[in-house]
């Protein structure tokens, strides 16, 4: 066949379709969404010739691996890996072209957590409230990818770049996130704020697209009880009941009952979508802008 279209041949430990995400929906309960690692996504899109907002697979730690029904260009950012098509090693962080009926796999993670796999045309489900983006919260977008899945692929628009290979951050190997302390830093206590801005964390193994979660030192509350539910952002770092920060990443919530200490840098964020669990954090307090 030469149809337009990608059949999924290993769908990988949790491999999602994502482009730039929904803002604006969070007054209806719906997050933004979007690719973690943006910067890493946007980056494949351009070396395959793709407009910023088209969808790419977003992988985690295993990678995938996929056949094209037609000749297709495709490049891998974000998280380091071996790319194969048919078996033959081939670049990662450049154009690739993948003939009709090879398989490209997406291998694991060398460093980092999550790579992006950008295919000329881009990804072309069915939008849901302007975005193709999979959402595991809510469950908008079209589900995580299936062994045997097919995926429509859209219409070619430009060249790919002429490049051999893309320079791109390394995953991190310590995590620093710059946050603006507040709104409710006055249910913490002096000694609490303190510690959160002074200790090291580290990435716990139970983060997801939702949040990242850490282990460490427990942040005493100067209050008890619960506040009513309120809005959170993207970047906001609420503190649970066991008294450890969440960081809430692209598919969090947007209400929530616990106590938001602080918010980090959106620059920050893509730095967050590649900590492998283990890798130390340290939150570094600045001045409102």
């Amino acid at each position: 066949m030469t149809d337009r279209a990608l059949a999924v041949v290993r769908a990988g430990a949790l491999t999602t379709v994502q482009d730039q995400g929904r803002p604006g929906h969070a007054h209806l309960g719906v997050p933004r969404s979007g690719a973690l690692d943006a910067p890493a996504a946007a980056l494949a899109n351009r070396l395959v010739g793709n407009p910023a907002e088209a969808a790419v697979l977003e992988t985690t730690l295993n990678g995938c691996a996929v056949r094209p029904r037609s000749t297709v260009t495709v490049a891998v950012a974000g998280a380091p890996c071996r790319v194969t098509v048919d078996g033959r090693p081939v670049a990662w962080g450049a154009p690739v072209r993948v003939p009709a009926g090879a398989v490209l796999d997406v291998g694991a993670a060398v460093r980092g957590v999550r790579s992006y796999v950008a295919v000329s045309g881009g990804v072309a489900v069915e939008p849901v409230l302007g975005s193709r983006s999979t959402d595991l919260l809510s469950g908008l977008g079209p589900p995580q990818l299936t062994d045997g899945a097919v995926l429509p692929l859209g219409r070619v628009v430009g060249p790919h770049a002429r490049v051999h290979v893309a320079p791109q951050p390394a995953p991190p190997a310590e995590l620093v996130l710059r946050v603006t302390l507040g709104p409710r830093d006055d249910w913490f206590t002096r000694e609490a704020v303190r510690t959160f801005i002074s200790r090291t964390y580290r990435v716990s193994a139970a983060s997801n697209r939702i949040g990242l979660r850490t282990e460490g030192p427990t942040l005493e509350r100067a209050r008890s009880g619960e506040l009513p539910s309120e809005g959170v952002v993207l970047g906001a770092v609420q503190v649970p009941p066991d008294g450890r920060p969440v960081v809430f990443l692209a598919d969090h919530p947007t209400t929530g009952g616990y106590p938001v200490l602080a918010v980090v840098r959106a620059a920050d964020l893509p730095a967050a979508a590649q900590a492998v669990p283990g890798t130390p954090v340290r939150f570094v307090a600045v001045r409102r802008r």
